[in-house]
């Protein structure tokens, strides 16, 4: 796959429970819009290891990151 993505990441995110975890929604959002890993970590500030733990629900975002991965979620459901 391309864009950072690897089958695996993407097989893990498809199984996670997005309920569980705006990273996971994320994570649904930027593999269907084929966002470059990186560009997100850059955009959250954030490492591309973190970016990879929150899609597949690995780890869940710190409260005070909610805000812009909610907005960044909601820029790329709009384009």
């Amino acid at each position: 796959m391309s864009h950072g993505y690897t089958l695996r990441l993407v097989e893990l995110n498809a199984q996670a429970d997005p309920k569980m975890s705006l990273g996971v929604k994320l994570g649904r959002v930027c593999i269907k819009k084929r966002v470059p890993v990186q560009e997100i970590a850059s955009a959250l500030s954030v490492s591309r290891q973190t970016i990879y733990n929150w899609f597949v629900g690995g780890t869940s975002p710190h409260p005070d990151y909610e805000i812009r991965i909610a907005n960044f979620i909601d820029k790329l459901s709009n384009d």
